[in-house]
């Protein structure tokens, strides 16, 4: 029998859907923006936000073009899955900083296909298929700091 590797006990439930999404957002943004990760992030079942740094405000194309392409992504069926590695295998493929002090030596990815992967120890769905449409329902954009608030709506 296989022994699950030892993690720090996490203190938050997600929303599944909604916290999975957030990762395909956050690779989004990365892909468009060439940003990191959001700075700041409020993931909720009804609503969430999240912050990211930019130097300028998106487009109104832009931010359609966001849109677009986390819900082409999410239309794509992909498996998410989870791996888990050592601290020191991982500091060459992720920034390590957010990592809690006293993290555990073993670390969780979470990988959205081949689409995102990253640190997690939330929760997730099995497939981007159990995700509905992603919506921005606002935004904002001040001292360097683009806002997005969205929600999951039914196609």
């Amino acid at each position: 029998m296989e022994q699950q590797p030892l993690l720090n006990e996490h203190n938050k439930t997600e929303y599944p859907p909604m916290h999975t999404c957030e990762h395909i957002v956050n690779r989004t943004m990365i892909n468009l923006f060439g940003c990191g990760r959001a700075v700041s992030a409020h993931i909720e079942r009804k609503k969430s936000k999240l912050d990211f740094s930019l130097p300028k405000a998106p487009t109104d194309e832009e931010i359609k073009l966001i849109e677009a392409t986390v819900n082409n992504v999410i239309s794509q069926h992909l498996p998410v899955t989870t791996e888990f590695i050592t601290q020191k295998e991982a500091a060459s493929r992720f920034d390590l900083q957010r990592l809690p002090e006293g993290a555990s030596e073993t670390v969780r990815i979470v990988k959205v296909g081949d689409y995102d992967e990253c640190l997690c120890i939330g929760l997730h769905v099995s497939n981007t298929s159990e995700i509905k449409t992603f919506k921005i329902v606002s935004s904002d954009y001040k001292d360097g700091i683009f806002r997005m608030r969205f929600k999951l709506t039914e196609p």
